[in-house]
């Protein structure tokens, strides 16, 4: 499955450009990470991708078909979406929430199965969050419902998965976890595209990225071509250095002294 976004343009009210031109394409078993400052229009793009908003101009295809040819039920079993919150609405146990990502493969009236239990419970075990099983979604810390969401996600086995800033709610020894997590989902097969305001995550997972600036200018390519000091100013609007550090055998984005 191939994702591809061809000259994509988003404005609110038609008025405030929001992004513009931006083109890029994503395979299974790739990964692209987003970096851009407050406001840039990271979510925007990953909900135009999502069918949440429609973009003014361009086109996103899917294997050579627009995202809004698919079904609703066909589009959800190629995409899906971890948002940067959830808003619980009813108190689902982290068992029930995790298998209604399900739903894509569960005809109407019908119950999960067992099949789908399993691949919910695996999901759960993966983010290392059984412990919460039994727990009420409405009851978990920030931190916890981003877990649980993710662990939805998976479960969804959608080709590709979008997840906005997938880490902001979560200690830092869970956001390590997750990028691991991250990389082990592109290792078996999974394409995922993740915004993030931590430079060291995409440094981390070493693959493709996509710069967004306050313009709406959007630069892709590969992390080792793409970011540098010059950009990080920019995204930032403070100094930071790209560092090789041979104690842990990579680059790394460090601040100097405050």
């Amino acid at each position: 499955m191939k994702l591809e976004v061809i000259n994509m343009s988003f404005s609110f009210n038609k008025n405030k450009k929001i992004f513009s031109n931006v083109f890029f394409s994503l395979n299974e078993g790739e990964i692209l990470s987003i970096l851009g400052p407050n406001g840039s229009g990271k979510s925007t793009l990953l909900n135009c991708i999502a069918r949440l908003l429609k973009a003014d101009q361009g086109d996103i295809f899917l294997d050579g078909k627009s995202i809004f040819d698919y079904t609703m039920n066909e589009f959800a079993r190629i995409i899906g979406y971890v948002p940067q919150s959830h808003v619980p609405a009813y108190a689902f146990t982290v068992k029930e929430f995790v298998v209604m990502g399900r739903s894509p493969y569960i005809s109407t009236f019908s119950m999960p199965s067992s099949n789908d239990y399993n691949i919910a419970l695996e999901a759960i075990e993966m983010l290392g969050i059984t412990h919460l099983l039994t727990k009420s979604y409405t009851e978990l810390s920030g931190g916890e419902r981003q877990l649980v969401t993710i662990a939805r996600a998976i479960a969804q086995q959608s080709k590709i998965i979008l997840m906005d800033e997938p880490t902001s709610q979560l200690d830092y020894g869970n956001q390590i976890r997750t990028i691991e997590i991250i990389k082990k989902l592109s290792q078996k097969g999974y394409g995922i595209i993740m915004t993030t305001h931590t430079p060291d995550h995409a440094i981390l997972l070493n693959e493709k990225i996509g710069i967004m600036d306050n313009s709406g200018n959007f630069e892709f390519g590969n992390v080792a071509d793409v970011l540098n000091e010059e950009k990080l100013k920019k995204i930032y609007n403070i100094p930071l250095k790209l560092l090789y550090l041979k104690e842990i055998n990579r680059m790394a984005c460090v601040a100097g002294g405050i």
